[in-house]
């Protein structure tokens, strides 16, 4: 019986071929499984990496409400094309923090994991209210509102708390000076010297150039941020240092 009437064998023989299945599922399982119990740690500690600060955590809030997930991911694989367009692959350590994290699956828009300090403020004021005028190709939606949506940091404790009880490290500092930290970092003229201090390379500016604090002003502080965090200069893989 040759290797072909063998095979053909099997594919008719239903208990044999759900047999043949099962153990071949089972060794993968074991063999992509196993190596996890022997692993500390499954993200590697990156210098650099901080929870997100008020107002960036406001504007993942929402990126995440308006969707921008759904067209944009934030995940560079480390292949060829994407490193040379985007940036330095992706690590999991620049993701720890976020609940949901990113990473996507679908790309109609480009991958946003490195675009932190790439365009200016203004540019993304103008993206967001008219993404046409910058990028005629784009099929992107306006979200001009953005800018007259004046927001507060009412919420902002608790929404550090539940992120707090997942597991990401905001201690009771960060959580008590939540509101102000929220206020300085969009107010270029504030005492935000106790912010950089717990919130290292955070960026403090008016983001949106209008009065008030908007929801555009905590996007962009979020945007911004984006692969701005870790040194890819002196970065060097754990597996080979």
């Amino acid at each position: 019986m040759g290797i072909l009437d063998k095979h053909k064998y099997i594919e008719t023989n239903a208990t044999l071929l759900l047999v043949g299945s099962l153990l071949v599922v089972t060794v993968g399982g074991i063999v992509e499984i196993a190596p996890l119990f022997y692993l500390e740690n499954t993200i590697e500690d990156v210098d650099g990496m901080r929870p997100y600060s008020p107002l960036e955590l406001t504007g993942r809030e929402i990126y995440i409400r308006e969707g921008c997930y759904v067209c944009h991911s934030q995940m560079i694989r480390p292949m060829r094309d994407e490193v040379e367009r985007y940036g330095h692959y992706s690590l999991a350590a620049e993701s720890q923090y976020d609940h949901p994290f990113q990473w996507g699956s679908k790309r109609t828009g480009p991958d946003l994991a490195r675009v932190g300090g790439r365009y200016s403020d203004d540019w993304h004021v103008d993206h967001f209210s008219d993404p046409q005028s910058v990028v005629p190709e784009s099929i992107m939606p306006k979200y001009a509102f953005l800018k007259t949506e004046i927001i507060k940091p009412e919420y902002i404790t608790d929404l550090m708390q539940a992120h707090q009880m997942v597991g990401v490290p905001y201690t009771d500092e960060m959580i008590e000076a939540a509101e102000d930290d929220f206020r300085a970092q969009a107010d270029p003229d504030s005492d935000f010297d106790g912010l950089l201090e717990r919130y290292p390379g955070a960026q403090v500016r008016n983001f949106d150039s209008e009065t008030g604090i908007s929801e555009m002003d905590a996007l962009i502080a979020y945007m911004q941020m984006l692969g701005t965090l870790v040194d890819f200069s002196t970065f060097t893989p754990e597996q080979s240092r």
